[in-house]
């Protein structure tokens, strides 16, 4: 078994944690404010002759005003299949189609769903914190396993830098997670 070099754990550690809370942010996009943005529609699904296709691939969204998405699908005999899939989301949004679009009028939340989504993004938020924190414990112990290592050569000066660096980039990203979920929150309770 080769053990990592200080740089191949640091450069690890920090390609986690981007990773995690990059997947935040995508998720972020995927909840609901009074605003319409095609993200919205991005966990849709639409059974198309037997499979299971993202809703994006079927056709263009568009958002013409501030409380609308237009969905245009690429094939107008799958309309009925997209309709279905958007009113079997959990996205609370009632379609309507003319044969050749699909308009989705994004209704204003309420005050009471504006506090459940922002529960949603607290235990989103606090999950990708965890993420975080679990790659933090797996460099530490990838630090540990590289001082034990005769080939490693590695001080103990050296060992305790790296901690401190790791432990540095935890805290920058909690605060980068932090940061994102208060914007979002605001955008949320934003009437």
């Amino acid at each position: 078994m080769s053990v990592q070099t200080p740089d191949a754990i640091l450069q690890e550690t920090k390609r986690r944690m981007h990773a995690s809370v990059e997947a935040l942010k995508k998720e972020m996009a995927t909840i609901r404010t009074g605003r319409a943005n095609a993200s919205l529609l991005d966990n849709v699904h639409v059974d198309y002759y037997g499979s299971v296709v993202p809703l994006n691939q079927m056709g263009t969204v568009t958002v013409p005003e501030a409380g609308m998405l237009v969905v245009t699908p690429f094939d107008k005999s799958a309309i009925k299949a997209v309709e279905t899939a958007i009113l079997k989301s959990d996205l609370g949004i009632n379609p309507s189609n003319d044969g050749n679009v699909i308009r989705l009028p994004i209704p204003m939340l309420t005050e009471e769903r504006r506090k459940e989504l922002v529960k949603v993004l607290h235990r989103l938020g606090e999950e990708i914190k965890t993420g975080v924190r679990n790659i933090r414990r797996d460099a530490n112990e990838d630090v540990k396993k590289l001082e034990k290592a005769k080939e490693a050569h590695i001080s103990e000066d050296s060992a305790k830098k790296l901690l401190e660096d790791i432990q540095k980039l935890t805290d920058a990203h909690i605060k980068e997670v932090d940061e994102a979920m208060k914007h979002k929150e605001a955008e949320i309770l934003k009437v």
